[in-house]
C-alpha cells in the first residue's frame, strides 16, 4: 500500500464544490470515480481544501491510498486522459503514508477577482465578478490592511458554519488593479465558510463608498457576521497558491 499525492486544477463553474454531495456533480466524486476505475480498486481520496459551488482551483491537493504497481508519477498522465476536460491533474508523486494534507501546517492563498469596467466580458464572465459600479482600489486597500494578522473571522465566517475555532491568521490582504479588474488576494493558514468571498463583498461595499475602510476594525471585533459586506459570487474566487511549511 502507498499514498499519492495529486496537484489538482479544475474549473468549479459546473461542480457544486469539491465535497461528495449525494445527487450532485463534486469534484471529490470525479476523482473517486476516475481512480477507481483506473485501477480497479475502491479509491476515496482526501481533499486539502473544500472549495464551494462555483469556486475554481489551481492547485488543490489530494491523497489517497492504493495497492498498484503504477509508478505515482505516472499516473497524473493516466488520469488526465479519463478525467472531464474541466479537471486536470498537475502533478502526482508518492508521499509518506501519514501524510494528510488537512494536518499539515500550509499557507493557502486565494484570489477573488472583479470587472470593473461599464460592460461585462463573455470571456471572463466564469472566472470574474463584474460590477459597473467603480471600485476605489485605495479605500479597499485600506479596509484590507486591518485583516492582516491573527484575528477572530467569526464575522467573515457564514452562520451555517460549524467549526471549533474562528480564529485564523492572515499573511496577505492586497488588492491590485490590473487595467479593468480588480485582484483581491488573500494568504493564511486557513479560512472559514465562505471566509474570503465575505471579505471580498465587505471590499466592494467600502469601494463603492458605502462603508468606510476603518470600519473593518469593527467588523472585525463585532465577531456577527450580520455586521460584514455581503458574500460575493463564487464565480471570481480561485485557490491560486498552496504551500506546505
Amino acid at each position: 500500500m502507498k499514498r499519492v499525492k495529486l496537484v489538482v486544477a479544475y474549473d468549479g463553474t459546473a461542480y457544486h464544490g469539491w465535497q461528495i454531495q449525494p445527487g450532485a456533480k463534486t469534484i471529490e466524486g470525479e476523482l473517486n470515480r476516475t481512480l477507481s476505475e483506473l485501477l480497479q480498486e475502491e479509491i476515496q481520496v482526501i481533499g486539502a481544501s473544500r472549495t464551494d459551488s462555483g469556486v475554481h482551483a489551481l492547485c488543490n491537493v489530494a491523497v489517497f491510498d492504493t495497492d498498484t504497481r503504477i509508478p505515482a508519477e505516472k499516473l497524473s498522465y493516466a488520469l488526465n486522459q479519463r478525467l472531464p476536460e474541466d479537471i486536470r491533474i498537475q502533478s502526482s508523486c508518492e508521499v509518506e503514508t501519514d501524510f494528510h494534507p488537512r494536518h499539515c501546517d500550509s499557507r493557502k492563498t486565494y484570489e477573488y477577482r472583479i470587472l470593473n469596467r461599464e460592460f461585462p466580458l463573455p470571456t471572463r464572465r466564469l472566472y470574474s465578478y463584474f460590477t459597473y459600479v467603480p471600485l476605489d482600489v485605495s479605500r479597499m486597500k485600506k479596509a484590507a490592511s486591518y485583516l492582516i494578522g491573527e484575528h477572530d473571522f467569526k464575522s467573515f465566517c457564514a452562520t451555517a458554519a460549524v467549526v471549533e475555532s474562528t480564529v485564523r491568521t492572515l499573511y496577505e490582504t492586497s488588492v491590485i488593479r490590473e487595467t479593468d479588474e480588480i485582484v483581491i488576494r488573500v494568504c493564511g493558514n486557513g479560512f472559514l465558510y465562505n471566509m474570503v468571498r465575505i471579505i471580498a463583498g465587505t471590499l466592494m461595499e467600502v469601494g463603492r463608498g458605502n462603508l468606510e475602510p476603518e470600519r473593518m476594525k469593527e467588523i472585525l471585533e463585532a465577531k456577527d457576521r450580520a455586521a460584514a459586506g455581503p458574500t460575493a459570487p463564487a464565480c471570481g474566487l480561485t485557490l491560486v497558491n498552496y504551500e506546505f511549511l
